[in-house]
């Protein structure tokens, strides 16, 4: 029982994050909705940094590989995959009537992908546990859960929130900001279950799900805002968001 709930506790971070639709009593205004998405752009540019890169540096040195090699190819492939799934979405939709979902889409594929390697990194804490059976791995496997679930709270508010704003209702929002979640205990099952061929990989996707990030950051977050909200008040709201993600990165 206690591994199952380590497993499922980021993806209730997640949950709880989205819930926060719920407690909207108005529309979003255009100028709220711009700077929530640069509070969401400040917090994807650090998780990218701190969540992903560093972890995937780490990681690497650890596997006697060359730092740069895993970063380097995985950000690269990450922003190469996006471009392309991006250009396969505007083939499908009407790029003018439907600016502001596709934009949601893009912001829940990236958060989507940056899940899964946090999800197979609490995989990896847990089978590191089940290895030794010792307290000692038992409370490491555990932070780590708790760590991700923490800073996957505003993950969840910044899908849910513009969804909002976009035209969706609040349950589909929720719903919306609670999928790109469900990824994280499905990927910890699949590595607990294979977890030899998983580890070795989790330097390229912690380091492919950094550049999804900072490429959705780049392409639609950012000018999305500016379009919105005139002024450095948009570089406040990023730097707001930046700083609370570090913090939480960095002590949690």
């Amino acid at each position: 029982m206690l591994n199952l709930f380590i497993i499922l506790l980021p993806f209730l971070g997640t949950t709880l994050g989205a819930v926060t639709v719920f407690f909207l009593k108005n529309d979003l205004k255009k100028e709220t909705k711009g700077l929530s998405l640069g509070f969401a752009a400040g917090v994807m540019s650090a998780a990218g940094i701190w969540s992903l890169l560093l972890p995937s540096i780490e990681l690497a040195k650890k596997q006697n590989t060359p730092a740069f090699l895993p970063a380097v190819a995985g950000f690269f492939a990450g922003v190469i995959i996006l471009i392309l799934i991006e250009k396969a979405v505007l083939k499908i939709t009407d790029k003018t009537a439907n600016n502001n979902k596709n934009d949601d889409f893009m912001l829940f594929l990236a958060v989507t992908l940056h899940n899964i390697p946090e999800g197979m990194a609490v995989g990896v804490g847990l089978a590191a546990y089940l290895a030794n059976k010792n307290a000692s791995a038992l409370a490491s496997a555990a932070a780590l859960s708790f760590g991700i679930a923490v800073q996957n709270f505003p993950e969840g508010a910044i899908i849910s929130l513009p969804a909002y704003s976009s035209g969706y209702t609040k349950t589909k929002s929720f719903i919306l900001g609670t999928l790109s979640g469900i990824v994280e205990p499905i990927a910890a099952a699949a590595t607990l279950i294979f977890i030899r061929e998983v580890s070795v990989l989790l330097p390229y996707l912690l380091s492919f799900a950094s550049g999804a990030m900072f490429y959705v950051t780049v392409e639609d977050l950012i000018p999305e805002c500016k379009n919105a909200v005139k002024g450095s008040i948009t570089a406040l709201a990023f730097t707001v968001g930046f700083l609370l993600m570090m913090f939480l990165d960095l002590t949690v």
